[in-house]
């Protein structure tokens, strides 16, 4: 999903978190917070954030003790941090979802805005660990929630054909079956497909190929023409990639 304004608006708070106000932002965790004393700057942050596990435990911490002291006094510097720290899992969820807006700074700047409500509502005395996963699928489930809302307004809801969307992804819920209280079919669907993708069995063009035409709808002819390659190579990439799903589902 390029977009120049997206890749400039990315620099622009990347740029301003540089700045001495939230250098002071920084220092003053440090002074409370033990764990933070080993970043010399939100830079350094960021980038023990994006590498590894999302599950390791010290990144669960570090985002508790962000999401508490934002809690604590609203200071309008924390969302610019915590939209910078969860930037890259913002932009594959719009990724996963590019098929349900034609204008994809629209798209972005929807997400932003139930992204930045997700981190309003997250209670982390009811949520000891996980807080990335719990805000993201929070961020998606309330994302389907307004397009669902913009789709019936305009008519123009997509209906799923669940039996071909059970037949793909049967069987996946036993991975973190903790995600589903926080997803609708949509989402648990797109996530199951996902786990394919990290699994090495699918590639992430044959994964958007399928939830675009399997999951919302669209016809491979539509796909086709965004895309510019040919219905029948599309058609093709797509029964491979679904037998691939079949093949590992009946081994298991």
């Amino acid at each position: 999903m390029p977009s120049k304004f997206r890749l400039q608006d990315r620099r622009c708070v990347e740029t301003e978190i540089r700045e001495e106000r939230y250098s002071e932002l920084l220092r003053s965790l440090q002074d409370h917070q033990v764990l933070f004393r080993q970043f010399s700057s939100w830079d350094d942050l960021l980038k023990f954030m994006r590498k590894g596990s999302s599950q390791d435990p010290r990144k669960n911490e570090l985002l508790r003790a962000m999401l508490d002291a934002y809690k604590a006094d609203n200071d309008r510097r924390w969302p610019v941090l915590l939209l910078v720290v969860f930037w890259p899992g913002l932009e594959s969820l719009c990724l996963c979802r590019q098929l349900w807006e034609s204008d994809l700074d629209e798209l972005w700047q929807a997400t932003v805005i139930v992204f930045l409500e997700s981190l309003r509502r997250v209670d982390t005395t009811k949520r000891p660990t996980r807080l990335v996963q719990k805000i993201i699928n929070d961020t998606a489930h309330h994302l389907h929630d307004e397009y669902r809302r913009r789709w019936r307004r305009t008519d123009g809801e997509v209906l799923t054909d669940w039996d071909t969307l059970q037949g793909l992804a049967a069987n996946r819920l036993h991975y973190e079956p903790e995600r589903l209280h926080v997803m609708d079919a949509h989402d648990a669907a797109v996530w199951r497909l996902r786990v394919h993708v990290d699994e090495g069995r699918i590639s992430e063009a044959d994964f958007n190929l399928v939830v675009g035409t399997r999951i919302y709808g669209h016809s491979i002819s539509d796909y086709a023409r965004s895309s510019g390659e040919s219905y029948e190579a599309l058609k093709k990439r797509r029964q491979r990639a679904e037998a691939c799903i079949r093949d590992h589902e009946l081994s298991e």
